[in-house]
């Protein structure tokens, strides 16, 4: 999501109730989904490991910073063919979608198990529909508000009652109500999607998130440098540039590469089809935490399957 960006910042229109009947899946689509599970899912263990050394505050600067750098030259390509007047949307979009959860994600796996954060990331396609039904006019049906309702219920199992998941975490000791760091950047996702859905249409995915990141990009370069200690520890700290490297790697799969094999596998297949990798990847993310020694109970697997039946409810409801 997930943040980085996040994959929800890409909204994809709702297919017609009546369509004729679809072709099948091709190949090629089934494993452009898996290559996106996995690069999604493993954006947060990619988090810890830069935690390992990093502050949150210095890993959120890091990551938005390398990430507007490498989005640069499509930004520079594109400024000058948007209307000024959408410029606002752009950094609305960009504060409350990209900027902010990239720090509410690292001050939340200081103390959560990486793969429970992202099952928590699932929650954004809740929070995209309550956004829409309370500021964009987007019709709540009775099996919606059910979608919402199991989301939240999955949520309150997952952090009471399964915990934080276990004390591999880079501080050392978990906290499940750093949890909430992640419910609040969701909401922030949501906000984002709709935004984008109802402000910036008609602008190719690459220019919005290219644009998007120019425009926080150049704060987060200048907290980065002047407002933490990120160039003393590159230099001294022991580990620190392997830190680096895997937040470069985040910044790099989950906002550019993402970004252009998911609007491939949309034009391989359908929204519906694509919007499928958020039930993957959770399993991706708690495969990772289970390898990196994260603990998972009875009541983690019941949370994440809540949560990814409300997702599927809220996708398919009308």
């Amino acid at each position: 999501m997930p943040s980085p960006t996040p994959p929800a910042t890409i909204a994809a229109p709702a297919p017609p109730a009546t369509q004729s009947p679809e072709p099948p899946i091709p190949l090629s689509a089934w494993v452009l989904l898996l290559v996106l599970a996995t690069i999604w899912g493993t954006s947060f263990i990619l988090m810890k490991k830069g935690l390992a050394v990093f502050s949150p505050l210095e890993l959120g600067a890091t990551r938005v910073t390398v990430a507007a750098l490498l989005l640069l030259p499509f930004a520079l390509r594109h400024v000058g063919k948007v209307e000024k007047s959408r410029f606002k949307w752009l950094l609305l979009s960009g504060v409350v979608g990209t900027l902010i959860p990239a720090f509410l994600f690292a001050y939340a796996e200081t103390r959560l198990a990486s793969g429970l954060a992202g099952v928590l990331n699932a929650l954004t396609a809740v929070f995209t529909l309550v956004v829409g039904a309370l500021f964009f006019g987007q019709r709540l049906t009775g099996l919606r508000v059910l979608g919402i309702g199991l989301g939240l219920a999955g949520t309150v199992v997952l952090m009471v009652l399964g915990g934080s998941g276990g004390a591999a975490t880079p501080a050392g000791e978990g906290n499940a109500w750093y949890g909430l760091y992640i419910v609040l950047a969701t909401i922030g996702y949501g906000v984002s999607v709709n935004v984008i859905k109802h402000h910036l249409q008609g602008i190719p995915p690459v220019a919005v998130t290219g644009l998007l990141l120019l425009f926080i990009g150049g704060p987060a370069v200048v907290f980065l440098l002047l407002g933490t200690d990120f160039l003393h520890k590159l230099a001294t700290a022991l580990g620190a540039w392997t830190a680096f490297g895997y937040i470069a790697l985040l910044a790099t799969l989950s906002t550019a590469v993402a970004m252009v094999l998911f609007n491939k596998l949309i034009h391989q297949s359908t929204a519906l089809f694509a919007s499928s990798n958020t039930y993957l990847i959770p399993v991706v993310a708690l495969g990772w935490g289970v390898l990196d020694g994260e603990s998972f109970n009875l009541w983690h697997v019941l949370g994440m399957v809540i949560i990814l039946v409300s997702v599927a409810i809220i996708h398919r409801a009308r």
